[in-house]
Order: C-alpha cells, then structure tokens, then sequence
C-alpha cells in the first residue's frame, strides 16, 4: 500500500511565501511523476505543478516565475516553493503521483492543503 502525506499549508499574506511537501512512503518501485493540482471555491481543479522523473516541469501559466516544483527521489517527496502569492492562489492544494507499486501502476492524491493568501 502506498500512502501520501502532505504539509505545509496554511495562511499568508498577499506577497509572501509557502512551501508544501509531500511525501509517498509504502511499497514503491518507481515513481513516475509527482504534481500539485488546486482547487479553489467554485473552479475546476487545475494542474499547478508537475515534475516527472527526467526532472523536466511544466506549470500552469498562472503560477509560472512564482512557483518552483523539485522532488528528491530519495526521500520519495515532492517540495512546491511558492513565491510571491496572490489572493488568487487561495486553493486547496492536493498532491498527486504515479506511482509503479508491486506489479502494477497507481495514481496517488494527498487528501489536501488548504492555502488561504489573505491580508
């Protein structure tokens, strides 16, 4: 069994920074990609963030040059620095992963974070 644990969520202000974690722990073989999708009141999920095992990344336009994903493999866990947040970023924040369990592939979600940009 596979299991993701997030952190990291919580209340900043306009202009500042948070950083989410998220780490798959369980019978892992390999894990393909890792992402952070986000969903806000009253809006479709949308992909924030994914890197996939080459390393490579792409971000949703609305995040580009103020979010920054990386992973470490050894630690099976995913970071989402986020800079220079808008109100417009207040989401949940759900992790996702695809994931190569004994024998079979997986996709993952986290259970969620709750990032409020307010003043």
């Amino acid at each position: 069994q596979v299991q993701l644990v997030e952190s990291g969520g919580g209340l900043v202000q306009p202009g500042g920074s948070l950083r989410l974690s998220c780490a798959a722990s369980g019978s892992i073989v390999r894990i393909n990609s890792m992402g952070w999708y986000r969903q806000a009141p009253g809006t479709q999920r949308e992909v924030a963030a994914r890197i996939f095992s080459s390393g490579s990344a792409d971000y949703a336009d609305s995040v580009k040059g103020r979010f920054t994903i990386s992973r470490d493999d050894a630690k099976n866990t995913v970071y989402l620095q986020m800079d220079s947040l808008k109100p417009e970023d207040t989401a949940v924040y759900c992790c996702h992963t695809v994931v190569l369990t004994t024998g079979y592939w997986r996709t993952l979600w986290g259970q969620g974070t709750l990032v409020t940009v307010s003043s």
